[in-house]
């Protein structure tokens, strides 16, 4: 393995908690805390919890499921389960400079082998920066072919990386694992996202499992190749591997930092127009009936999100015709403007007809240093308003207010947990650094009575 990899495994294996600055452990908290909530209110969609139910009946024990009734099994399938929950509602955190939704594909693995393990809330705070570090490293280092979606790629290997800082796993080991990962690294497309296909989500589930699975393949004594990784992210899964700026400013430059959040329930490309949207929508204030069309021009990428039919909530999330729509009729895209049932609103079916997607050569070119979009609303009598956005709400240049980020922690808790109980699991996540063990928070979990069922 190169000399860049092995310097990032021994980092992994001896950073101290002293090393980290308190501002880094404290983002890194509400990080979780945002996942936290995705997590549970993913874990409401009907696949998700057939899964569930399926795989129960076979599974061991040892780790919590994040779902009504708290089922307990092994850590490998809790990890899997959480992690596909917090993949399939579109609304985890992701990284700003680099392809990667590096939390939702290892906080399920760091909280499944933390509480088989026993470990304190400090390990799983360090597990999860030290993973997230690894994950973007290796995803800027990697040149990602076109259709391939990030999930279950250099995450993964992020999230491994996380398992064994929480198996204690010495600086040979944790390279031994990220090397053993590298042969369980996915290739999900992007084109599964606009089809509707919510097997995208395993992929990103996959990361968790792989958090518990690699460590105790390396521990028992499995073995991989040398150069596992540059062969799978340079030619396996990937189209070219750099990593000569891999190490630059670690442990000073703390990624997990440099992250997104996101309020929107719909892909993060699609942002701009929206914000656009409401722009123009506040100066025309129309009712749905009164708007003839919507014009939207953004970039190449973006514009691809265009379907004005999609066959399922998942495909809502990747259809801007949709999440315009609903924008309009529901006043947000949120959780609940991507529901089955709003999918099917007559009101919104008939305006995303009227909505018109292209992908605008100027506005490409800005790409992927900016992801804008220009939107033009015009009326049936005639009036018509323009607004472009350049970097949307979210991004590096407008970042959403932590006041936003527990607000939607405590919506999308509030799916999972009766409302009056929710702030008492944002304290206890809040204090996460303090924790003797994550039986805390699942404690904490199991004394909320549950939210009423959507059944």
């Amino acid at each position: 393995m190169g000399a860049q990899i092995e310097h990032l495994a021994q980092w992994v294996a001896e950073t101290r908690w002293e090393d980290i600055p308190e501002a880094v452990t404290q983002h890194a908290t509400l990080v979780l805390l945002d996942t936290l909530g995705v997590i549970l209110a993913g874990a409401e969609q009907p696949e998700v919890h057939a899964l569930r139910t399926r795989l129960g009946g076979t599974a061991g024990t040892g780790a919590t499921v994040l779902a009504r009734g708290w089922p307990s099994t092994d850590p490998r399938t809790a990890a899997l389960l959480n992690g596909i929950a917090g993949r399939s509602i579109e609304l985890c955190e992701g990284h700003r400079y680099v392809s990667c939704q590096g939390a939702v594909q290892i906080v399920p693995g760091v909280l499944a082998v933390g509480e088989a393990t026993g470990r304190t809330g400090r390990d799983l705070l360090m597990a999860l920066i030290l993973g997230y570090e690894v994950a973007v490293r290796l995803g800027a280092a990697m040149t990602p072919r076109a259709l391939a979606h990030q999930n279950g790629q250099a995450p993964l290997l992020g999230a491994v990386a996380a398992g064994a800082r929480l198996r204690g796993l010495n600086a040979t080991e944790t390279s031994r694992a990220l090397r053993i990962g590298a042969t369980l690294v996915l290739t999900p497309s992007y084109t599964n996202a606009v089809a509707g296909a919510t097997t995208l989500n395993v992929a990103g589930g996959m990361s968790g499992f792989a958090a518990a699975l690699a460590p105790e393949l390396a521990l028992a004594g499995f073995t991989a190749q040398e150069n596992a990784i540059e062969e799978a992210l340079s030619s396996l899964v990937g189209d070219g591997f750099e990593p000569g700026a891999m190490l630059d400013e670690l442990g000073t430059r703390w990624e997990i930092t440099r992250n997104y959040f996101r309020l929107r329930a719909c892909c993060n490309p699609m942002y701009a127009a929206l914000d656009a949207l409401e722009e123009v929508l506040a100066v025309l204030q129309p009712q749905p009936e009164a708007i003839a069309r919507i014009d939207v021009a953004t970039y190449q990428f973006a514009s691809v999100m265009r379907n004005p039919n999609p066959p399922n909530y998942f495909a809502a999330k990747y259809s801007l015709p949709h999440a315009a729509a609903a924008l309009v009729v529901r006043g947000n895209a949120g959780y609940g403007s991507f529901t089955e049932a709003v999918i099917h609103d007559p009101t919104i079916t008939a305006l995303r007809q009227r909505v018109h997607i292209t992908a605008d050569p100027q506005l490409s070119a800005l790409a992927p240093r900016l992801k804008p979009a220009r939107v033009t609303v015009t009326l049936t009598d005639g009036r018509q308003a323009t607004h472009t956005c350049e970097s949307p709400r979210g991004d590096f240049q407008h970042p959403y207010q932590e006041t936003d980020i527990r607000a939607k922690f405590r919506e999308l808790a509030g799916v999972v947990l009766h409302a009056a109980g929710v702030p008492s699991v944002e304290q206890v996540v809040d204090r996460c650094a303090q924790w003797a063990s994550v039986n805390e928070l699942t404690e904490v979990l199991r004394s909320v009575p549950p939210a009423p069922s959507p059944d």
